[in-house]
């Protein structure tokens, strides 16, 4: 069996910052964490006490919930990209909280992960996470100090975009609803597009109606809002949302497109097999979850630099908006 002593001569370091990198005990250079996790690797070093594994490294993925197709498809890419690497794949959700993402990457962490990939609610959830880990990606947050590698999409243009279709088609009473902004910063930069959008057109926005990201999309009740506010058009800040707001509108007796029109963010299948099909901005889930996982492995095997990648998103025109 390997030991911690020839870790650290194969990554030419003491042992005591080879016991720092594994432990997870102390302050280290990132260069030193990436020379020692891959002489680990290199000499089939296991730590004392650590719970037995297949020869497959591993590597470990958080995501706010398994049930929402846009994370599914994101693990699915990951997943393949993985494999293909001969990784295997941990899997822990948040629930959109971000105190159980700590104990969520806590738990990544006990079973000895040679690469994080991490979907957190916002920048204040990356700060929180003041341990040593290992190579991390962020995936769908943007990048921070702390964690300079991140792929995304630019949700504050996406946001904008979507606004700017709405207002071309004559649409100026635009309502935005969304989860809760503290669970999801890409919500809340969605929302961030869309009010320039409006204030650039000179088009007076709303506040934005914010509800839980985990509460039932099929109990959502519009009434208030939009007796008050008389929306013409409604931006929901995902697609599941997005369906939601469509029946919460239909139980108030009105019609979509005729009455109001609707948009969502992801392009998830289940919005192209409703009548009429959604309107949405289409992400690259899987594309994004392959491409975090490359990232990493380059990051994690090579010792790349850590670096931000931006896809694309295309606005998908569906049968749930109409011009007025």
């Amino acid at each position: 069996m390997a030991t911690l002593k020839q870790v650290a001569l194969q990554a030419r370091c003491s042992v005591a910052t080879a016991s720092r990198v594994l432990n997870h005990s102390g302050p280290v250079s990132q260069a030193a964490v990436l020379r020692v996790r891959r002489a680990a690797a290199e000499v089939g070093y296991r730590m004392m006490g650590a719970p037995p594994r297949s020869r497959r490294p591993v590597i470990g993925v958080l995501i706010p919930s398994i049930t929402n197709p846009v994370f599914a498809a994101s693990l699915s890419g990951i997943q393949n990209r993985m494999l293909a690497a001969g990784h295997s794949v941990l899997i822990a959700q948040s629930n959109y909280d971000p105190e159980q993402e700590l104990y969520a990457v806590a738990s990544l962490l006990g079973e000895r992960p040679t690469g994080l990939i991490l979907t957190v609610c916002n920048g204040q959830t990356s700060r929180a996470l003041q341990q040593i880990l290992p190579p991390t990606v962020l995936l769908n947050n943007l990048p921070t100090a702390d964690f300079p590698s991140a792929v995304t999409v630019n949700n504050f243009e996406a946001g904008r975009k979507v606004t700017e279709y709405l207002l071309s088609m004559g649409h100026r009473r635009i309502l935005f609803v969304s989860g809760d902004f503290r669970a999801s910063d890409r919500a809340s930069l969605r929302y961030q597009g869309y009010k320039q959008a409006m204030s650039q057109f000179g088009a007076a926005g709303f506040p934005a109606l914010e509800i839980s990201f985990v509460s039932g999309y099929d109990e959502i009740d519009l009434a208030q809002p939009i007796s008050s506010m008389r929306p013409t058009a409604i931006i929901a800040s995902n697609d599941l949302l997005a369906l939601g707001v469509i029946s919460a509108v239909r139980r108030e007796g009105l019609r979509v497109p005729e009455d109001m029109s609707v948009v969502g963010f992801d392009g998830i299948s289940i919005g192209r097999l409703t009548d009429p099909k959604l309107t949405t901005i289409e992400m690259p889930d899987a594309s994004m979850g392959v491409t975090a996982a490359s990232l990493l492995l380059d990051i994690a095997e090579n010792g790349a630099a850590p670096r931000h990648l931006e896809l694309d998103y295309v606005l998908r025109k569906g049968g749930t908006v109409s011009s007025i």
